[in-house]
């Protein structure tokens, strides 16, 4: 099964991800409203970090395909953004991050901030993608490739240090 074949048998049968994603941010209101003032507190900590996982890894996976899709691909227009399986995910995320910060900090949130680290790690490598692919690097420059990729390495890694410092 390829990835096009799942988004089009998703799309087909759009019942469990709308289920799926409708249902995360509803059980993180109602943890809300439940565990009011007490989102920091051991039983609605975890469930606030499993509702995070459940929803943070599709959503990052949606808007790292539509990132790719529109910088890489060329070929897709705004217009053609599946909502269910591209829009969805990422709107669902962001509800559900919005509903657990009401009631809790992210610090108290166990795995958290191994979660952002990931979100800060492939931003960062889509920003360098980005810039290589515009730059054309292997084109004018006669440098071995391991060189290359040291120095990509390298820019990655600043970059990354560079973001982390600014966002702290």
């Amino acid at each position: 099964m390829t990835l096009r074949e799942l988004f089009d048998y998703l799309s087909a049968n759009p019942a469990v991800m709308i289920f799926y994603f409708l249902s995360v941010p509803f059980t993180a209101f109602l943890a809300g409203v439940l565990g009011k003032g007490e989102g920091h507190l051991a039983p609605w900590k975890y469930l606030y970090a499993i509702l995070i996982y459940l929803v943070c890894i599709p959503g990052i996976f949606a808007a790292a395909l539509a990132v790719y899709l529109f910088l890489f691909e060329r070929g897709g227009s705004i217009f053609n953004v599946n909502l269910l399986t591209q829009v969805l995910p990422i709107a669902s995320m962001v509800l559900t991050l919005g509903l657990i910060r009401r009631n809790a900090s992210f610090d108290y949130i166990p795995g958290f901030d191994k979660l952002s680290n990931l979100m800060l790690m492939i931003a960062s490598v889509f920003v360098l993608m980005y810039f290589l692919d515009r730059l054309h690097l292997v084109a004018w420059v006669n440098v071995p490739v391991q060189y290359l990729l040291l120095i990509v390495a390298g820019l990655l890694l600043a970059f990354r240090f560079a973001l982390k410092s600014f966002i702290s």
